[in-house]
């Protein structure tokens, strides 16, 4: 596990990154596993600035998403795929036929989690995985408790989860969607790099419990303390009680 220290959201954006950038340059045809929320938003401004600078190119890169509500289509404002293609996929010169995320609309669970290992499984694998992290230690939709050996999955969302998200929904609860589809542990595990990022007060005890406690399922990011190649990034107060 390897930390790193950034001074503020701004840095910490940037740190993070040149991580991904350094992957793509390396390996220009890779695949990244991406994340939504508030966290990664100036993690993807920064490398839209660095791809309009002519720093980094995305043309060969594939990509794959983390998570998608289920029971949205991808019109929705608030469904995952409205959001990568707001804050990166439109504004970088990704191959729209790289993209992938979980199909919302089919609400067969089965098959739609099959198919999005499947997809994951013929790209090759994930080469770099971003995450954030919730309060409660989840990654992805993998709340707490959830199985270590999933794959894609579908999960019932905690009213903690809700409550969180329900400020996408102008503040009702009721519009929230109850389901998702999610990677599972076992697919994030399974990605050659993962790179976490955290920013602000309210993720310090997490960060701790997480990083420096037992690995448990209670604490889902706890796993990552046995990845190989993992990079928590993180601004001042992310950081602050380690």
């Amino acid at each position: 596990m390897k930390i790193i220290r950034a001074k503020d959201y701004k840095d910490m954006s940037r740190k993070a990154a040149n991580i991904i950038s350094a992957q793509v340059i390396m390996k220009p045809n890779c695949v990244l596993g991406l994340a939504t929320g508030g966290t990664p938003v100036g993690t993807y401004q920064q490398l839209i600035d660095w791809y309009n600078k002519g720093d980094v190119d995305f043309s060969e890169v594939t990509t794959v998403n983390l998570d998608e509500y289920r029971g949205l289509p991808r019109e929705n404002p608030q469904s995952y795929w409205s959001f990568m293609h707001d804050n990166f996929f439109d504004h970088v010169n990704i191959d729209p036929a790289r993209i992938n995320l979980p199909d919302g609309t089919n609400l067969d669970a089965a098959a739609e989690c099959k198919r999005y290992d499947e997809v994951i499984h013929n790209v090759g694998g994930i080469d770099l995985q971003l995450l954030g992290i919730g309060h409660d230690g989840h990654i992805g939709f993998n709340e707490p408790g959830a199985a270590f050996e999933l794959g894609t999955h579908c999960v019932d969302l905690t009213q903690e989860t809700i409550e969180a998200n329900k400020r996408f929904f102008d503040g009702n609860v009721d519009l929230v969607p109850k389901q998702a589809y999610t990677m599972g542990i076992k697919t994030i595990m399974q990605a050659r790099k993962v790179l976490l990022v955290a920013n602000g007060a309210g993720k310090a005890e997490i960060i701790k419990k997480a990083f420096f406690g037992p690995v448990t399922p209670e604490v889902p990011a706890s796993i990552l303390q046995m990845h190989p190649d993992f990079t928590l990034v993180g601004d001042a107060e992310a950081l602050s009680l380690i």
